[in-house]
């Protein structure tokens, strides 16, 4: 079988000398990073909080497993290089296929268990997968029904693979799982060029295809180092409810406790009142992640005073944070830091908890170890300190390109300048406050709205909103209008337009920024790591409101 080509951009000389100096690349690929931590650490344990799949064993079962796999695999024609993708929720099997794959030095790519058939066929199609590892279902979904019409067209495939068949009738030569496990294990860890791809990582795709951004060995490393140095939990086992299929559960949960050595906590489904439980029996901390993974434990009325002592240390991320959340943290006695970065560059600015509360609070924090930063404006010029412009960035953790080689020639420059095409301001301190997205940015009549501008005071002025998302509605006059989006505390009535203007206008805002329309959803639209999906607020606010 050919192996994949992917076309990954050139990183200048002198960056990679300077990352090789500074110790932020290394030559060790991650196959043997994570033999190796399974088989130092075998005694630690991981455990697996599910009704459907519950599990428990140490990194020393892990490692057997995963060895056993990579046999099973390999006998089955996978071979270093090939795409080996797996579609699992937060399961031991998760684990497993991932180490399965780097012990191999196969490519890892990694599928959110909510995509459905169009996106998972279009990345298995796109990546020229040659194993994939999917679950018999999950809660309400079957993914076995939707396998063959998702497998159709994907000539590379060499073997699927099934979690949880039980004694079901699988199509066309797709096999269990527990049938890949059987046979003889690996013999011996896979030892790939470190500059060679080790992932590509999916993002969401709500108006297009997913776009594919591939790390290196090196990159990943780099990756694992800098955000493992942050201690965004202060040091404390958490349990991980972000999927492992998402680029920052795996890291969070599958990477990063496992090669410290620490123990790995993962749940399935995130009910608050379960992790809520969860805490207390296993002592562990939680809420890290999006804003909504900590809001939704603040708001439950299980939480306790015993609950809040594990909730001391929580690091946030991942889409704009709003002041009044870090703000009702720190009432509540959390202790919370704020951190930047992306799937392509995925730890670029950052806080520790023993940094001053303005700058944890309120800003996402100065640039980490070996990363460098510049705004610019329209014109492609340094912005003043202070004011807003577009975030480029470059640094040992960002990746070597998409698989799409037009993607990777409109996001990079030969220096090696990653544009991010999100809106940010640094201030005398060195410390980045991320403003906006340039595609949330609201155009009405030539003026430009800053939704996270008005989503913040939103939440200042309406103590009955616990989450708030402006987005643009097309307007004949004005080309967009702005359409504020809530969600309400149980029970609280919505707030007239009038009203809310009015507190808006109240609390300084500009009248040309005030919003033109509301709407109260009971929740929102998110990504797997609970980020709001503005692509579909924006539709349902065009449908309900443009002419």
């Amino acid at each position: 079988m050919p192996e994949p080509r992917w076309t990954t951009r050139p990183i200048p000389e002198h960056l990679t000398d300077l990352w090789r100096r500074q110790g932020q690349w290394d030559d060790t690929t991650m196959g043997t990073k994570i033999s190796d931590a399974l088989r130092t650490h075998a005694d630690q344990t991981l455990r697996i909080h599910s009704l459907e799949r519950p599990w428990e064993g140490t990194f020393a079962d892990l490692r057997a497993r995963a060895l056993a796999l990579a046999g099973g695999l390999s006998a089955h024609g996978v071979r270093t290089g090939d795409a080996v993708a797996f579609q699992l929720p937060n399961w031991v099997e998760a684990a497993v296929a991932f180490y399965a794959s780097t012990f191999l030095g196969a490519v890892v790519v990694p599928i959110v268990h909510f995509y459905g058939p169009k996106e998972v066929s279009y990345i298995l199609r796109h990546t020229e997968v040659a194993a994939f590892v999917t679950a018999a279902g999950f809660g309400r979904r079957d993914y076995v029904s939707e396998l063959e019409g998702v497998c159709k067209h994907v000539p590379s495939l060499a073997v699927v693979a099934v979690v949880g068949a039980g004694t079901r009738s699988l199509p066309g030569s797709a096999v269990t799982f527990e049938s890949l496990e059987q046979g003889p294990s690996l013999s011996e860890t896979a030892t790939p060029s470190p500059d060679a791809p080790v992932l590509i990582a999916y993002t969401s795709g709500t108006t297009a295809d997913p776009k594919g951004v591939i790390h290196s060995h090196r990159t990943l490393g780099a990756e694992v180092r800098q955000l493992g140095a942050m201690e965004a939990n202060g040091g404390q086992p958490s349990l991980v409810g972000t999927p492992v299929g998402h680029f920052m559960g795996m890291i969070g949960a599958l990477l990063i406790p496992v090669l410290r050595g620490d123990p790995v906590n993962l749940i399935d489904v995130w009910d608050p009142a379960r992790v809520l439980s969860t805490m207390l029996e296993h002592r562990l901390s939680a809420g890290s992640g999006a804003t909504y993974f900590l809001t939704s434990l603040l708001d439950h009325p299980d939480l306790s005073d015993e609950h809040l002592r594990y909730l001391r240390f929580v690091g946030l991320g991942g889409a704009t944070v709003p002041t009044a959340v870090t703000e009702r943290a720190r009432r509540a006695g959390v202790s919370v830091v704020r951190m930047y970065g992306s799937t392509e560059h995925p730890s670029v600015t950052g806080s520790r908890h023993e940094n001053d509360e303005r700058s944890r609070l309120r800003t996402d924090g100065r640039p980490l170890d070996g990363v460098e930063l510049k705004l610019l404006d329209d014109d492609g010029q340094p912005v003043a300190e202070g004011q807003p412009g577009e975030i480029w960035t470059r640094g040992p953790d960002c990746c070597i390109g998409y698989t799409d080689p037009a993607l990777t020639e409109s996001a990079f420059d030969s220096d090696g300048w990653y544009r991010t095409e999100d809106v940010g301001v640094l201030d005398r301190d060195g410390c980045l406050t991320i403003t906006d997205r340039k595609k949330d940015v609201i155009i009405r009549g030539g003026e430009n709205i800053s939704a996270a501008e008005v989503e913040e005071l939103l939440l200042k002025v309406l103590p009955e909103a616990l989450e708030a998302a402006v987005v643009a509605v097309p307007d004949d006059r004005l080309g967009e209008k702005a359409c504020a989006v809530l969600r309400l505390a149980p029970a609280a009535p919505l707030p007239t337009l009038d009203l809310i203007r009015q507190l808006l206008l109240d609390a300084g805002l500009g009248r040309q920024k005030l919003p033109e329309y509301v709407e109260a959803v009971q929740d929102f639209p998110r990504t797997s790591t609970g980020k709001i999906i503005k692509a579909e607020l924006r539709r349902l606010a065009a449908r309900r409101h443009s002419w």
